[in-house]
């Protein structure tokens, strides 16, 4: 029986700057990587083209390609990860599990399970800091409770960067991987999924979007953003390598980054958000369960061009403008009063770039729900929005051409009528 350690790859998906791997390989055992397409997830997946299982096998096939010319292999498993575990130590002989850590409910779930199945065998399950510059345990307010406010908690976070003088890892030594010969390689057919086309962003920024992010991030015709999400997501792109490019660009582009962190801090502490309201006498709010209404946000056929458009793009390209996220956000919950957990579920099911985390904690926000969220009574009017960021109606006439012409809907609810109803609505549920 071989004597190895495994590195166990899930959102880090990349070489440089990947602190599990470092660690490893710089123990005195053979290390072989290890990608486990966990079943627990994709057996959820509704979508069999999804385009981000796509993403992760190509990644996984880069990522076995470069070990394979450094005279290793990685080895890829199809399953539930506690019986895969179960089965790798009867197969080897386990020094060591390294991992990343994650802050998901399932994703602690799970690895509490695979340590402890591990401890029964003696075998080390090391975890480390990866996907954030902070943990939700490392930014805390002066009574050592965690901040329920952003500004704060940025200020803080900002003070402990420049303190902490955060660096991306040296490179690590490919000398320690175990020798094999390529391994095995499931199909995306194996899995029961079919390759997707939708285009993935690259994961290089052109510095120019990063400093003029401030100037052009609101307005969604103009392509200033990063969409560095689904690289985030998925580990592709190291947060340390980002973090640092941005407080050198632009201030406003680190606080976007700074957001991450607080809404993965919020989920860390309190992982109850997931289904459930962080205020929670705002779960007592009466929402309206209006299948028909909630299948005309869906396709954008809303009568209001703004909200269309953007969920025309989303269903198109797995993507959405930032602005236009927090307008139909509102729309959902404030004009036709649906739960914001439908909405959330949407995006979940649809963004290439979804995590958890930012989806639940930009959703609660939008409906007034959640920590440090917009108040109750602030509903975006999407006309106004329109006038603001999309005035000569570019991003809307590129994803609503029928606008203007009959076959574009009539608008499915009037403003001020929805207004007043929504701050009715929630009023009433919170006194």
């Amino acid at each position: 029986m071989k004597k190895i350690s495994l590195c166990w790859f899930r959102r880090d998906l990349r070489i440089e700057d990947q602190t599990a791997l470092f660690y490893a390989l710089q123990q005195e055992e053979q290390v072989l990587p290890l990608f486990i397409f966990d079943r627990h997830i994709l057996d959820a997946l509704e979508d069999k083209t999804d385009a981000r299982v796509t993403f992760i096998y190509q990644q996984i096939a880069s990522l076995k390609a470069f070990f394979e010319k450094q005279g290793s292999s990685m080895l890829v498993k199809y399953g539930h990860p506690e019986q895969i575990f179960q089965e790798l130590v009867q197969e080897f002989e386990v020094q060591t599990v390294y991992t990343n850590r994650d802050y998901e409910p399932y994703a602690q779930s799970r690895d509490a399970q695979v340590e402890a199945l591990l401890a029964k065998k003696n075998i080390p399950f090391l975890t480390f800091k990866d996907q954030v510059i902070f943990e939700p345990g490392e930014i805390l307010n002066g009574s050592g409770e965690f901040y329920k406010v952003f500004t704060p908690f940025s200020r803080n976070w900002l003070e402990k960067f420049r303190q902490t003088r955060v660096q991306p890892l040296p490179e690590a030594n490919w000398k320690n991987l175990f020798p094999c010969s390529p391994l095995p390689f499931i199909t995306l057919s194996e899995m029961g999924f079919e390759a997707s086309s939708l285009e993935i962003p690259s994961t290089q920024v052109e510095d120019a979007i990063l400093k003029e992010y401030e100037a052009q991030r609101n307005f969604p015709a103009v392509r200033g953003t990063s969409r560095l999400g689904i690289h985030l997501r998925f580990g592709t792109l190291s947060i340390r390598s980002l973090a640092l490019k941005a407080a050198s660009l632009n201030a406003t582009y680190l606080n976007e980054l700074i957001w991450r962190e607080f809404y993965m801090m919020i989920l860390g502490n309190a992982p109850q958000v997931v289904d459930r309201a962080f205020k929670p006498q705002y779960d007592r709010i009466p929402w309206r369960t209006n299948e028909e209404d909630f299948q005309a946000w869906c396709e954008g056929r809303t009568g209001y061009p703004i909200v269309d458009a953007g969920m025309r793009e989303l269903n198109a390209t797995g993507f959405m403008h930032n602005r236009v996220r927090m307008i139909v956000a509102s729309f959902l919950t404030k004009h036709l009063l649906i739960d914001w957990r439908w909405g959330e579920a949407y995006f979940a099911k649809k963004l290439l770039d979804f995590e958890l985390a930012s989806n639940n904690g930009g959703w609660q926000w939008a409906a007034g729900t959640g920590t440090d969220a917009q108040p109750y009574f602030r509903v975006f009017n999407p006309d106004s929005q329109t006038e603001k960021f999309d005035k000569d109606l570019r991003y809307i006439k590129k994803w609503v051409p029928e606008l203007g012409t009959s076959s574009y809907p009539q608008p499915i609810v009037e403003h001020k009528f929805a207004r007043n109803r929504a701050i009715e609505t929630y009023k009433k549920a919170l006194t």
